[in-house]
């Protein structure tokens, strides 16, 4: 055969092959392309990846045509998230793929591939959203400088949409936040929890307590988890719920035990929470359906547990999400978060009532505003003493990702106020969640995914050690009649339960104290001053969760020169036996002399001018002793503190007027009620009101120490 005919016929060949192979390739390609859409719309980003990174890696794609495509705005869920277009515009394909594949990084989390590739796509008029999406992935990448830059250029730009313009100028906010040091609460310290512990495994997450702060419970997916077929399934990569306990605050915590079947059910449970009642409620994902997952409730007796089973729609609202339960402390209510219906947008919080046997009573309530908002919310932790309600928002001034906010419940009018980022560094540029704090604020545990992990995104566990709460009081000293300061009054502190020893602390020139409280307390605060009477107060700092500076005025009454009646003092006709009525007086007075255990008083009894003066004289001094009597017999006032005196009809009263203030007559005098001045008086009514006022009890301080 012709050589030159064997060396064309083989050229042809290879010119074949090669045309061949292109096309294959070409073919192939769009397979790739079919499998990787498919797999998006699924939700299935990590698969998706695979192929369109294959087609991306082709030299060839800046070559490629356009593909139709329905232009998007924003992964956001807002009301305008889907505009509606016109029609299917064309799309270069590497920006179509571009686009693809930021979306996918970012859905996993891996926001610097998804800035990479939304920074290719930022200038698009095919994506005018995705210089939005670049910012946000700056931001949670902490690069808050260039992410102001972007969401600046997104909202002056002509194609942005209204709400993505607001929600910039919000990121924005939020990035400068991040920028000021001022929130970064420097005595906070936050340290990744024991990794043979907590942090075992490929991601842990969601520490609670169950039934005590020295006993918690937290999921986690490790290796020895609760699996049926070893062949099909990974614990490593299974959520279970584990549980650990210690001794004391400064015990080191057990190894971790797997709560193991029924309770974990080869599945992914993790988010438990106790009821104390021996029932935990817990999120379950399904098997058919990765994005289902929905709660279930496991009893348990003597550390066993019955078959978990999931809650009804109540709870588990059809085609959606119910995650994140938490039941308070007291067992009344269920907190979770959910989209379903009804909410603000995304994931809400929302309450429930449930009995002691975990079961919901009524209808779920969504907290509303200013709690929930347009974006999500999720992991809710009530601290029942601090009446504080903790959880994660990417909406607020979130620094990136979920932040974890707090927002303080009132009681007076049964409304959340409006949150507050908790700042660094308890928050950082990634999500942060699952904030829980024991009863005196100083301990906690939360989860982040702050740290690299071999996923890309994964959970760890997180322990705080609260910054010292320091809790002060202060205030002034005044006088109650004039308002001027009282330099110089003395102010005893003393704890209640007995624990603290006393304290005194003098007002100074200016009549200011200052002084420093220890949490957990229950102190009673008296002032005093020589020829005053005392002030008090009790403050109880049990409730009090964060830094704090009480203010507490006193205003001390000046000891007057004349007796003070003791209104409602009434005896039997002739006789000195005191009424059920004038003890329950002398009850309040027992606590006036208490108060001014640096006084000695005396009791004085008064008669009208009918009868003998001795009769008179006699009966009142009876009448006087059983006061004292009654307050050193049966109250328990040091006998030498007290001293009664009868006076008879020797002293009458002064007139006074409606409003109990002494009438003087012309020449500026007051008016003693004689029996004389009673008698010139024509009405009959006027004169038996005027020997009333005769027949009294009062006191006087006669000495001070």
């Amino acid at each position: 055969m012709n050589t030159r005919y064997l060396s064309i016929h083989k050229s042809l060949l290879i010119l074949a092959a090669i045309f061949f192979s292109m096309l294959s390739y070409g073919q192939s390609k769009k397979v790739w392309l079919q499998y990787a859409d498919d797999f998006f719309k699924k939700g299935d980003y990590i698969t998706a990846l695979k192929y369109y990174e294959r087609i991306y890696s082709d030299s060839s794609i800046n070559e490629s045509g356009v593909l139709p495509y329905e232009v998007g705005t924003t992964s956001q869920k807002l009301k305008d998230k889907k505009p509606k277009n016109d029609s299917v515009v064309k799309v270069p394909f590497k920006d179509y793929i571009d686009h693809q594949i930021a979306v996918c990084h970012q859905k996993t989390y891996d926001y610097k591939r998804a800035a990479e590739h939304f920074k290719e796509t930022a200038n698009s008029s095919y994506y005018p959203a995705d210089r939005y999406e670049y910012a946000d992935a700056l931001m949670k990448m902490r690069e808050y400088d260039q992410a102001i830059q972007n969401f600046k250029a997104y909202a002056e730009s002509p194609n942005h949409t209204d709400s993505l313009a607001i929600l910039a100028a919000q990121r924005i906010v939020a990035c400068k936040y991040a920028l000021d040091d001022e929130h970064y609460e420097k005595e906070i310290i936050v340290e990744m929890a024991d990794t043979n512990i907590f942090n075992k495994g490929t991601a842990s997450f969601g520490v609670m307590f169950f039934g005590s702060e020295d006993r918690i419970m937290f999921a986690s997916a490790r290796e020895d988890g609760v699996i049926l077929d070893p062949n099909k399934q990974d614990s490593r990569y299974l959520m279970d719920l584990y549980w650990t306990q210690r001794d004391d605050v400064d015990d080191p915590w057990e190894t971790a035990k797997n709560f193991g079947r029924p309770l974990n059910g080869a599945v992914n449970d993790a988010s438990g929470t106790y009821n104390g009642n021996n029932v935990i409620i817990y999120n379950r994902w399904e098997n058919e359906n990765p994005n289902g997952v929905s709660m279930y409730l496991g009893r348990m007796l003597d550390f066993k547990f019955f078959e978990s089973y999931k809650l009804d729609s109540v709870i588990n609202y059809p085609g959606s999400q119910n995650i994140n339960p938490y039941v308070t402390e007291d067992g009344k209510w269920l907190y979770f978060s959910s989209n379903r219906p009804g909410g603000k947008g995304g994931f809400d919080i929302w309450r429930i009532k449930i009995d002691a046997t975990g079961l919901p009573s009524g209808t779920p309530e969504n907290l509303g505003y200013p709690v929930n908002t347009e974006f999500d919310e999720k992991t809710p932790f009530y601290h029942s003493i601090g009446n504080i309600l903790y959880f994660s928002s990417t909406g607020h001034n979130s620094i990136g990702g979920l932040d974890i906010f707090q927002s303080k419940f009132n009681l007076d009018d049964s409304t959340f106020m409006a949150p507050t980022n908790m700042g660094e560094p308890i928050n950082s540029s990634q999500d942060d969640a699952y904030l829980i704090w024991d009863k005196n604020m100083k301990h906690g545990f939360f989860s982040s995914d702050r740290e690299p992990c071999e996923a890309g995104h994964c959970y760890d566990i997180y322990t705080i050690e609260n910054a010292p709460i320091r809790i002060y009081i202060e205030g002034y000293v005044y006088d109650m009649a004039t308002n001027e300061i009282i330099p110089g009054a003395s102010l005893t502190f003393k704890d209640v339960r007995g624990t603290i020893p006393d304290f005194t602390l003098t007002s100074d020139a200016k009549g200011f104290y200052h002084t420093e409280l220890i949490q957990q307390s229950e102190i009673f605060i008296v002032a005093k001053k020589k020829d005053y009477f005392a002030d008090a107060t009790n403050i109880d700092t049990r409730n009090i969760t964060k830094s704090t500076t009480l203010k507490h005025d006193f205003y001390l009454e000046q000891i007057p020169q004349d007796e003070i009646k003791i209104e409602g003092i009434e005896y039997d006709f002739d006789s000195a036996n005191l009424r059920p009525k004038s003890k329950e007086v002398l009850d309040k007075l027992y606590e006036f002399i208490k108060l001014n255990d640096n006084l000695t008083i005396q009791i004085n009894s008064h008669t009208d001018c009918r009868g003998s003066d001795t009769y008179n004289q006699k009966l009142s001094q009876r009448r006087a002793q059983s006061c004292v009597d009654y307050l050193v017999k049966e109250k328990g006032i040091e006998k030498e503190r007290l001293i009664a005196i009868g006076y008879g009809e020797s002293r009458p009263a002064y007139r006074t007027d409606e409003n109990g203030r002494v009438v003087l007559d012309e020449s500026g005098n007051k008016i003693p009620l004689t029996e004389a001045y009673i008698n010139s008086i024509p009405s009959k009514d006027e004169q038996e009101e005027l020997h009333q006022r005769n027949r009294r009890t009062a006191f006087e301080v006669i000495n001070q120490k």
